[in-house]
Parts: C-alpha cells; sequence; structure tokens
C-alpha cells in the first residue's frame, strides 16, 4: 500500500467504500463468532468485547492512530509522524492513490478495529471488563499502529528496507493479535476449571453463523487491499475463497482421522484458519499457491489449537492455534510461492527466488511476534497491577453476563417496578426466598 498522488477513480472508490463496509461487518461476525464458542454465562461479555474495541479504537485511531501508521516516516522506519493527528489536513479533496484519503484511513481503521477485538478470544471467560477498556486503546498505539507502519506505512523497515511482503495483514493482524493473546494468557492464567471441565461451545449456530459473516467480510478485507476494482482485486477475491475452502477440508480431514468424525466447529475454525493464512499472501501468490496455503492452515493450525493443553496455557478461544500459527504460514509461503506475475517483481522459492524471499519473510515474522508478545506482556503486567486484569473467582465462577453486565445471555426487558432482569437475579440470588417474575 503506497501513497502517490492521483486523481480519484470513483470505481475505485466505490469498491474501497464497500470493502470498508464489508471489513467493519467483521467484528459483529466475530462477535458471534465468539458469542458461540463460550459458555451461556459469557456470551454477552463476549460480545461486548468486540463492540466496545470499536468505539475504543476508532477514537485513538483518528486522534493520533492513523498519522502515526501511515504518516511520513520520523524514525527510521519505526513511526509515522503527528502531522495528521486529529486527521489535520485531509480533507474531501485529499487524495491516497486514486481515492480520497479519509476512506482509507477508514478502511485501514477496520482493520485496526478487528485486530484488537480478536485478541479477547484468548482471554474468553475471565477478563475485568474495566480492564479491557484501558488495554484496548493503548494496546493500539503501542502494537497495532507500529506494526502497521513497519508493513504499510511510508518508509516502513519491514516494506521499504527488509523487502518482506504482507498483502493484507498477515503480520499487523494476524501475527500481532496471535502473540499478543498468547501474552496475555500467561498474564491472567488459566480458567477456573481448565483442564478439568468440559468447556464446549453453548451455540454451534451461531459460530457457524458467525464464521460466515467473517467470511463474508474478509473479501472486502483481502481483495479491498488492492484499493482498486481492478485485477488484483479478483485475484485476491478468489484466492481468499479457495484458501478458506482447502482450510475447511483440510481441518475436516484432521479429525475424520485423528477422531474419527469431522464436526461443524472443526469446519467453522478450518475455513476461518485458511482465510487467516491467505490474508499476507493473497495479492502475491497463484490460484494453486492459494490452495496449498488454505491447506497447510487447515491441518496444521487443527493439531496446534491442542498445544495449550501439552504447554499448559489457556487460549480459550483458540486465538494462538489459528491466527497466530495460520498468520505464521501464510507469511511464511510467502517466500516459497510468491510470483512475479502478481508481486511484479519478487518471486518465492519454487519459482526460481533461492532463499532470500523466504530469509526476509522469517525474519519479520520473528520480529512481529516477539515485538507484540513481549509489549503486550508488559502492558499486560502493568494493567494487572494497577487495576486487576482478571475477574474475581466468584465473578469466573457466576459467569461475567450476569456478574459485570448484570444480565443473563437471554434473559431480556424490564421486571416490575423498572428493575432490570439482571438486577432482579441478582437479588434472587442474594436472598432464594425471593420470587423472579419474567414479563412476556
Amino acid at each position: 500500500m503506497t501513497l502517490a498522488a492521483a486523481h480519484v477513480d470513483t470505481g475505485d472508490t466505490a469498491w474501497l467504500l464497500a470493502a470498508t463496509a464489508l471489513v467493519l461487518l467483521m467484528t459483529p461476525g466475530l462477535a458471534l463468532f465468539y458469542g458461540g464458542m463460550v459458555r451461556t454465562k459469557s456470551v454477552l461479555n463476549m460480545l461486548m468485547m468486540s463492540f466496545v474495541s470499536i468505539a475504543l479504537v476508532t477514537v485513538v485511531w483518528l486522534a493520533a492512530g492513523y498519522s502515526l501508521a501511515f504518516g511520513d516516516d520520523v524514525l527510521g522506519g519505526l513511526i509515522g509522524g503527528l502531522g495528521h493527528s486529529g486527521m489535520s489536513g485531509i480533507g474531501p479533496g485529499s487524495v491516497h492513490g486514486s481515492v480520497p484519503t479519509l476512506l482509507f484511513a477508514t478502511f485501514q481503521l477496520t482493520f485496526a478495529i478487528i485486530t484488537a477485538a480478536l485478541i479477547s478470544g484468548a482471554v474468553a471467560d475471565r477478563t475485568k471488563f474495566s480492564a479491557w477498556l484501558v488495554f484496548v486503546p493503548v494496546w493500539a498505539l503501542l502494537v497495532y499502529v507500529p506494526v502497521a507502519h513497519w508493513v504499510w506505512g511510508p518508509g516502513g523497515w519491514i516494506a521499504d528496507r527488509l523487502g518482506a511482503l504482507d498483502f493484507a495483514g498477515g503480520m499487523p493482524v494476524e501475527i500481532t493479535s496471535g502473540a499478543s493473546g498468547l501474552a496475555l494468557c500467561l498474564v491472567l492464567g488459566p480458567r477456573l476449571g481448565f483442564r478439568k471441565d468440559a468447556m464446549r461451545p453453548h451455540n454451534l449456530p451461531m459460530v457457524v453463523l458467525g464464521a460466515g459473516l467473517l467470511w463474508f467480510g474478509w473479501f472486502g478485507f483481502n481483495a479491498g487491499s488492492a484499493l482498486g476494482a481492478n485485477g488484483l482485486a479478483a485475484a485476491a477475491f478468489l484466492n481468499t475463497l479457495a484458501a478458506g475452502c482447502t482450510g475447511l477440508l483440510g481441518w475436516l480431514f484432521v479429525e475424520q482421522r485423528r477422531d474419527g468424525h469431522p464436526t461443524t466447529l472443526g469446519a467453522a475454525s478450518g475455513a476461518v484458519a485458511g482465510l487467516v493464512a491467505i490474508t499476507p499472501s493473497c495479492g502475491t501468490v497463484s490460484l494453486l499457491g492459494a490452495l496449498v496455503v488454505g491447506l497447510a492452515a487447515g491441518v496444521v493450525c487443527s493439531y496446534a489449537v491442542s498445544w495449550k493443553f501439552r504447554l499448559n496455557y489457556d487460549d480459550s478461544l483458540d486465538v494462538v492455534g489459528v491466527h497466530l500459527v495460520g498468520g505464521v504460514i501464510g507469511t511464511l509461503l510467502i517466500g516459497l510461492f510468491a510470483e512475479r506475475a502478481m508481486t511484479g517483481g519478487a518471486e518465492g522459492l519454487f519459482y526460481g527466488g533461492g532463499l532470500v524471499a523466504l530469509g526476509r519473510q522469517s525474519l519479520a515474522v520473528a520480529v512481529v511476534g516477539a515485538y507484540a508478545f513481549a509489549v503486550t506482556y508488559g502492558l499486560g503486567k502493568v494493567i494487572d497491577r494497577v487495576l486487576g486484569f482478571r475477574a474475581g473467582e466468584e465473578q469466573e465462577h457466576t459467569g461475567l453476563d450476569l456478574t459485570v453486565h448484570a444480565e443473563t445471555a437471554y434473559d431480556h426487558g424490564v421486571l416490575g417496578h423498572g428493575a432490570p432482569v439482571g438486577h432482579s437475579l441478582v437479588a434472587a440470588q442474594q436472598d432464594p426466598t425471593r420470587k423472579v417474575e419474567s414479563q412476556a
């Protein structure tokens, strides 16, 4: 994604407007995906963690995030300047490539939003909501924004100096969210009953609906990153569809061979794994490469989600196993499958490019993963010391929907005397003799 002075193209602008809306829809889709995967007592908490991320990230992005990520470089490829803080100097007539700069900034904002929301899945069921409200905007500025500048910003060291490739967000989105999720898992510790109690998804139709919305939005995520209505967008669109399909099939194949039966959750997870892996490579590999990338992610991620039991970290909804591992796979395979016809120059090992491209991709992955993990771990420790990051044991046992948000997943409305259902349920818990009636 490069900055160049040009006139506004109405076709490119129309497509990017649609793509921006598609990517924004991914966060409510993620909320449903995560909400269906948790137990009933934490459904609304998961929805809240995703939805509040929309508001929090938007505010910090407009205030300083966009300027730091996509402003002119000021620290040798590490960060942009503050010249566009508060979107200063950017108006309806400002142009980025062939689209309005305001639209480009909004498109990039939707990437930042879902990246922060993704992390919530790693620490589901046990995160203090007030701490999450502090974590999200600070994390966006300290982790997402610098990495976005490294990969996509003018003068960013990964793109301009190292020469590593990332078309739509394998490093800024997938690897940062996965590595950060792992860091928070270690800060908060495992859920009560981890490795002892059954913690099955409470609503698989909801999971599949969420996965479908994610897949739908992913076309805007990947094809929209071409920033134009052109052949590259079409190739990225088809590669996204293909990789999601082979990811789904690869995961089901592993389940059938390992467990004797394919599962609905496996189908949804496999599709997401394929989509995660193709994100960095959808604009750099051919259709054959996309099929291989998706299949590799579906197979490897289906095994990776079980690592948490061997290594004893509680990644509640498999953010590490799917997003970190899938992001690494997709980013590294660029070094093998990149084609000149897609990249305009760079080639992977299998197309005559030698080991140079693979080395660049490997270094970029290692630095981004280490940076995201280290900064998130430090930030999590600070918040935990100052505010407490983990919900109390009683809150976790009872469920965050009731104890934090004063409502359960399926009780809504107002009872007699204007008391919300959640408050009446709390009172009933405190006084078992109190009768709680529901309104039609």
